[in-house]
């Protein structure tokens, strides 16, 4: 007997409307893994690169970022309630897709991604996981400051998420090349 089928991830709006979401969701599935032994879910993995860490400051700038799985825990079961109390008011409940993104330090230890996938389950489908080539010292720097450690951060705002996802198919950048046919 097969597993069920788990439902087709539903990206933000801005993102599904977008003709790179197709290529975004290839890039999803490309390199996702479970996020320890023995994990259930798959989470991609993803370089904290360039155009990543541009999206990221942004929506730090903008205050739509969270340090920690406890802080993000908090916040999403808040606006889960929030939500409920919207739905029922309305009669209807919404249609349920992604609008946070849970980017983990790729040096927790499995307890810490236990934690995770258990927030995630919690929380589906409206949090998609990232699980960055880094460590909680260079992403804490990069969003806190010096000396400041992030193994988890949530990305809180729709538009935000979707930057961060789109960040994900940026072209790395080159360095201009010199011609050698033209002089200084």
């Amino acid at each position: 007997m097969r597993p069920p089928r788990r439902p087709a991830l539903r990206l933000p709006k801005a993102v599904e409307a977008d003709p790179r979401a197709t290529a975004l969701r290839a890039r999803l599935r490309k390199d996702a893994r479970p996020l320890w032994r023995e994990g259930e879910l798959r989470v991609a993995r993803a370089p904290l690169d360039d155009a990543l860490a541009s999206a990221l400051r942004a929506a730090k700038r903008a205050g739509q970022v969270l340090r920690g799985l406890e802080a993000a825990d908090e916040a999403l079961a808040a606006e889960e309630k929030g939500q409920r109390a919207a739905d029922r008011e309305a009669g209807a409940p919404r249609g349920a897709r992604v609008s946070r993104l849970l980017l983990l330090s790729d040096d927790g230890a499995e307890r810490f991604y236990r934690h995770a996938e258990a927030l995630l389950h919690r929380h589906a489908p409206r949090v998609l996981a990232l699980r960055l080539a880094t460590d909680a010292e260079t992403l804490g720097a990069l969003l806190f400051g010096p000396d400041r450690i992030a193994r988890a951060v949530l990305v809180q705002h729709k538009d935000a998420v979707a930057a961060a996802l789109f960040a994900l198919l940026a072209e790395p950048v080159s360095e201009p090349r010199s011609d050698p046919g033209r002089s200084a």
